[in-house]
């Protein structure tokens, strides 16, 4: 069953988090401003408003221990949210801590570590600002990651060790970095990534088959293992064997319809992807096995009845879409489908249009671990949210068309 926010905005959410117990929910409407809303019993309440950035805050991130929200924006600034005491009225609120990123281009994508004690903000300006808090100042400072980077970073993700850290670029690479600080972290054990690893060394540098921007990257549960998606819609996922030597396994996934954004492991042998097909996606494999799309987590005919006709997932929406059939028609036989053309296969029509069978009825912006992931557990709940305002959390076990819990939609 799914569950319907209370409060409606009705734009696209750019990116979310939520908090360490899942009671509370941070977003960004597509504008300057960060949302946050807490549960009760009467539903999801909008309990917050962030306001200090100026232009569109392109990514959030909530540390579960500390406590701690760090967003950033294309106003090339980050800021480290706190919930302290307001020093004039001594209400509870979210107090910006700022954050020295010496950028000259947007920021645009946001990840804490794992032991939450820095974290790291990816930019349009060809660099990567790892931070650290400065306590003699009372403010965060950044160290930044430049070569090889040539164009946009569009996603981070860490190493469960804190000091790893992986990227994904415009210029179709997928990039492992060394983000080891000095006075922050211990000396890291050593790994398949390397073993001496000062800060900025380039721990390994794989190409998408067809060099499509990197839109999402994830480490495995053990960080053995990397996976990334491409534009050109493949996700690959590779096997290391040692620096400046060839990996044991590179495994490229071609998917069937529109490439995924956003990635993320719920097993050392399981991740979901997810991104412009409107659906979260189940893959698993291994490094002796291969990699292979298993199921949408998005089953129409469980969710609705059995007879609502063929699922929206499996080989692919695009060619089962009506502005996709009417395009071809029109191409190859000069005929043009008008209003009252009937819905084809992983649509239907309703009163105010075509409307897509899957839960989501737009791009899948973001996809992380909702329940689980912690101390090696396995990720058996994800979130999604989407251009449409819907925030799912779906079970990656199955159930009921594989939601277990609609957190709800904003404002459709």
């Amino acid at each position: 069953m799914s569950e319907i926010l209370s409060a409606v905005i009705g734009t696209p959410i750019t990116a979310h988090a939520f908090n360490g117990d899942r009671t509370q929910l941070a977003i960004s409407p597509n504008t300057n401003e960060v949302h946050i809303y807490a549960k009760s019993g009467a539903g999801w309440q909008l309990a917050h408003t962030l306001t200090e950035h100026d232009k569109l805050v392109t990514s959030i991130d909530w540390a579960p221990q500390t406590n701690r929200i760090v967003t950033c924006s294309h106003d090339r600034n980050a800021y480290v949210w706190n919930y302290v005491s307001d020093p004039e009225t001594g209400a509870p609120t979210w107090l910006p801590t700022l954050v020295l990123l010496r950028l000259n281009r947007s920021a645009t994508f946001v990840r804490w570590s794992p032991n939450e004690e820095k974290f790291a903000v990816a930019s349009g300006a060809r660099t990567i600002a790892v931070c650290q808090f400065d306590q003699e100042s009372d403010w965060w400072v950044a160290k930044h990651i430049k070569k090889p980077l040539r164009t946009t970073v569009l996603s981070l993700d860490w190493h469960p060790n804190s000091v790893l850290l992986a990227a994904g670029s415009a210029d179709g690479m997928a990039r492992v970095f060394s983000a080891f600080m000095k006075g922050v972290d211990a000396k890291p054990t050593p790994t398949v990534w390397g073993e001496r690893l000062p800060f900025n060394t380039v721990c390994g540098e794989f190409a998408s088959p067809s060099g499509g921007w990197v839109h999402g990257v994830a480490f495995s549960p053990s960080g053995d293992a990397l996976a990334f998606a491409g534009h050109d819609s493949t996700i690959t996922v590779v096997y290391p064997s040692g620096p400046e030597t060839a990996p044991h396994a590179v495994y490229p996934i071609q998917l069937p319809a529109l490439p995924a954004v956003s990635l993320v492991f719920i097993s050392e042998n399981a991740f979901v992807a997810a991104g412009h097909d409107c659906q979260p996606v189940l893959f698993e494999g291994s490094i002796d096995q291969g990699w292979a799309q298993v199921r949408s987590l998005d089953d129409h005919e469980k969710r609705e009845g059995a007879g609502a006709g063929r699922a929206a997932g499996g080989v692919g929406r695009l060619n089962n879409s009506e502005a996709f059939n009417r395009f071809r028609s029109a191409d190859s036989r000069g005929v043009a489908g008008g209003a009252a053309a009937p819905a084809v296969a992983g649509t239907r029509l309703t009163a105010t249009g075509t409307e897509l069978l899957t839960l989501h009825q737009n791009t899948i912006t973001s996809v992380r671990a909702f329940e689980g992931g912690l101390g090696g557990q396995e990720v058996s709940q994800v979130s999604t949210t989407g251009v449409d305002g819907r925030v799912v959390v779906w079970s990656t076990a199955g159930g009921v068309g594989g939601v277990t819990q609609g957190v709800g939609r904003l404002g459709l």
